[in-house]
C-alpha cells in the first residue's frame, strides 16, 4: 500500500479523500493527527493552509506583518519533510501553501501580500484563472482554467525549480517543477477543490507505484 506523508487541515480532509478516491490502495498519513515519519513514507503531499512563519522565510518581513494563519508546528514538520523527501528522491506534490513551502525550502522568496486578493474573483473556488504554460509541460498537468485562491505567491523561484505556468491575468507563478528530481511538482492553484484534476493526482500516484515494486524483496527460485 503506497503511503503518502502529508499535513491536511480538518476542513480539507474530505476534499483530498475524494481526490484520491480513484486509488483506494493509497494511504494518506496526516501529521496533523499524529507522528508521521518521512522514512516510512513513499511520497510527500504538501497542502493548503496559513502563511509560513517569518522565521522560516528566506526574506525580511515588513512591519506590520502581512502574515496570518501561521502554524509554527506545521512549519517544523513540513520543512524537514521536504528536505528528507528530496534527499530520498520521493515523489512530491505541493499545493498552494505547499507550493510556497517547497519554494522557500529551496531558498526561494515569496510575494507576501498580493493586493486585492480578497476580491471575489481571487477567492472564488470555481475555475477562473487562465494560465500560460511553458513548452513541453505534460497534458497531465495542463488545464484550460484553474481555481487559484491565495494572497501569497512565488516571487524568486527556489534552487532547481523551473516555472511551468503563469497566471495570464497577473503573471503570478502558478506551477513549478524540480528539474533534477524524479517527480516534484508545485501548483499554486487548488486541484482538490473541484473536478477535472484527476490526471494530476493520477500522475502523482503513478510516480509512487514503481518505487513500491522495487522495494519488494525478490522471491527465491524454487529448486
Amino acid at each position: 500500500m503506497p503511503r503518502i506523508a502529508t499535513w491536511i487541515r480538518a476542513k480539507d480532509q474530505d476534499l483530498f479523500a475524494r481526490s484520491f478516491a480513484f486509488a483506494p490502495e493509497v494511504e494518506l498519513r496526516d501529521a496533523r493527527l499524529g507522528p508521521v515519519e518521512i522514512e516510512d513514507a513513499d511520497a510527500l503531499l504538501l497542502t493548503g493552509g496559513g502563511d509560513i512563519a517569518a522565521g522560516s522565510l528566506q526574506q525580511d518581513v515588513p512591519r506590520p506583518s502581512p502574515l496570518r494563519g501561521v502554524d509554527r508546528g506545521r512549519d517544523a514538520w513540513e520543512f524537514p519533510a521536504v528536505w528528507l523527501a528530496l534527499a530520498r528522491g520521493l515523489p512530491i506534490l505541493a499545493i498552494c501553501r505547499g507550493h510556497q513551502v517547497l519554494n522557500v525550502a529551496l531558498a526561494g522568496t515569496l510575494h507576501l501580500d498580493i493586493k486585492n486578493h480578497n476580491q471575489p474573483k481571487a477567492q472564488a473556488a470555481a475555475d477562473l484563472q487562465i494560465l500560460h504554460y511553458a513548452a513541453g509541460v505534460p497534458a497531465s498537468r495542463t488545464f484550460a482554467r484553474v481555481n487559484s485562491s491565495h494572497h501569497q505567491a512565488v516571487d524568486r523561484p527556489g534552487d532547481n525549480l523551473e516555472v511551468e505556468a503563469w497566471c495570464a491575468a497577473d503573471g503570478m507563478v502558478e506551477q513549478v517543477r524540480h528539474h533534477s528530481h524524479p517527480w516534484c511538482i508545485g501548483v499554486q492553484y487548488h486541484p482538490e477543490r473541484s473536478a477535472g484534476y484527476e490526471p494530476l493526482f493520477r500522475a502523482f500516484v503513478e510516480s509512487i507505484r514503481p518505487r513500491r515494486v522495487r522495494a519488494q524483496p525478490a522471491r527465491r527460485r524454487q529448486i
